[in-house]
């Protein structure tokens, strides 16, 4: 049987730490689980490798057996068949916990432990096998902006399920949630994995979204501007009644508080609406209309 470099198999060295360990097989793990290499038996035989090195490292007791006879496991097993069997005596004389009263136990084969593994520690995994999380599911939803104005329920298929969430309204394009457990199954009875679902927000609107905020650019007729009155705007909450001054200037701002999108996950809290005017210039003009425009023309003294 071929020594196993078992820091080979998880790409470390032998000083890392047991972070180190735990964060290089997690990253191998998932690249190399078999749910995402479905009908490759080398990305199973590999899986099963970083498993049995996990096994090893991961547990003090393990690799500090596994570093004090590296490639000399063949001689430290002869030393632990002469203990084991020290042990065996004094089980048999009432000692049940042989020299120094730690006792040993060797339990059953799951299967996925090579010879090597086997010979140097006894047994197969001792009995345990590894557990870890199920892979992570990742899924997009499509909605529009007036979509968003509100909450709303959802439901879309992910691996054959239906799934139905519930749209916090405001959520913004390319904004991510996360949904626990609803991901593939976890291995020896480990947990789940999660869904990640993206959202992509189509503006079906003539607004222009800025985080919370809106922006929209507001057409004014010329006779309105100069005179002042009323005009009413659609936003996405309904319509609101514009109080237009007199003598209103082409490009003037002004704020509609509270009137933009909702706040995400703030419910009652909405940004704000900001609307440019842009006056319109008169097209097609009447004879009488630009009598009327050289009269004021002629009063303003333009010549």
């Amino acid at each position: 049987m071929e020594y196993v470099d078992y820091y080979k198999t998880l790409g470390v060295d032998k000083n890392a730490t047991a972070d180190d360990i735990k964060k290089a097989y997690r990253k191998l793990a998932r690249k190399h689980h078999p749910d995402l290499n479905p009908d490759d038996a080398e990305a199973e035989k590999l899986f099963q490798q970083l498993n049995e090195a996990n096994e090893v490292l991961s547990d003090p007791e393990k690799r500090k057996k596994y570093d004090q006879y590296g490639a000399n496991w063949k001689h430290g097993e002869q030393h632990e068949e002469a203990r084991r069997q020290q042990q065996s005596q004094s089980y048999s004389q009432g000692n049940p916990f042989g020299q120094g009263g730690e006792r040993y136990s060797f339990e059953g084969d799951d299967g996925y432990y090579s010879d090597f593994f086997a010979s140097m520690f006894g047994n197969r995994g001792g009995g345990r096998r590894t557990q870890f999380k199920g892979h992570d599911y990742r899924a997009s939803v499509q909605l529009n902006l007036t979509d968003v104005f509100k909450t709303q329920k959802q439901t879309f298929t992910v691996d054959g399920k239906n799934i139905r969430i519930t749209v916090p309204a405001g959520i913004e394009d390319g904004q991510e949630i996360k949904i626990t457990g609803y991901g593939g199954d976890g291995t020896n009875g480990g947990p789940k994995g999660d869904l990640y679902i993206t959202f992509h927000i189509s503006n079906n609107t003539d607004f222009v979204r800025k985080g919370n905020d809106l922006y929209v650019n507001q057409p004014l007729a010329l006779y309105k501007a100069m005179l002042g009155g009323d005009q009413t705007l659609n936003t996405l909450a309904g319509a609101v009644k514009l109080k237009i001054a007199p003598e209103t200037q082409n490009g003037t701002k002004v704020r509609l508080k509270g009137k933009g999108m909702p706040v995400y996950k703030k419910e009652g809290d909405f940004g704000d609406l900001y609307l440019t005017y842009e006056i319109e210039i008169p097209k097609n003009l009447s004879e009488k209309e630009k009598e009327l425009f050289n009269q004021l023309a002629a009063e303003r003294h333009i010549s």
